[in-house]
């Protein structure tokens, strides 16, 4: 009877290993967004927030990314279902970041803390930005595209005469 039961464990537990975020990724964050924080004055507080780049800039002392957010899927990835995002942030952190890798559209996940808020223009909109002091920048590797065949392939003998 035990066996039964040790088997099916087992096997939930590998699978739920195979899910599981990187470790830099780990921890207990905030689950505001960055629309949400939009509204806010928390500055100091711990997010893990993800999206795709619109924009790096290396400074002197470090680099700046602007972010469209989206949901983060259970292992930290950017979740792109539908156009439906969560808002726009900037991730600052020391160092330089190539932005020939770290491309528009690259997927990236911060962990951080929120370090204050700032107002940009997007077209003649002011945006006011929530700020994040990064701790961790985690480059996504490119999904490769899938061709999926709905249909098979026309065969020569189906009639190509």
């Amino acid at each position: 009877m035990t066996v039964r039961l040790l088997v099916p464990a087992t096997a939930i537990l590998l699978l739920a290993a195979c899910a599981s975020q990187p470790r830099p990724l780990q921890g207990d964050y905030s689950e505001a967004t960055p629309h949400a924080m939009m509204q806010s004055e928390a500055s100091g507080t711990p997010v893990r927030w993800g999206g795709r780049i619109v924009q790096v800039e290396p400074r002197a002392d470090e680099t700046c990314f602007e972010m469209i957010s989206t949901r983060l899927t259970t292992t930290g990835r950017p979740y792109w279902a539908s156009d439906d995002t969560n808002g726009r942030f900037i991730a600052c952190r020391a160092g330089f970041y190539d932005p020939a890798v770290f491309e528009v559209n690259r997927e990236v996940t911060f962990t951080g803390s929120v370090s204050g808020y700032e107002t940009r223009r997007i077209g003649e909109y002011d945006y006011r930005f929530p700020r994040i002091a990064a701790d961790v920048v985690y480059l996504w590797p490119k999904r490769e595209p899938v061709n999926i065949i709905t249909r098979p392939e026309p065969w020569p003998w189906w009639g190509w005469w």
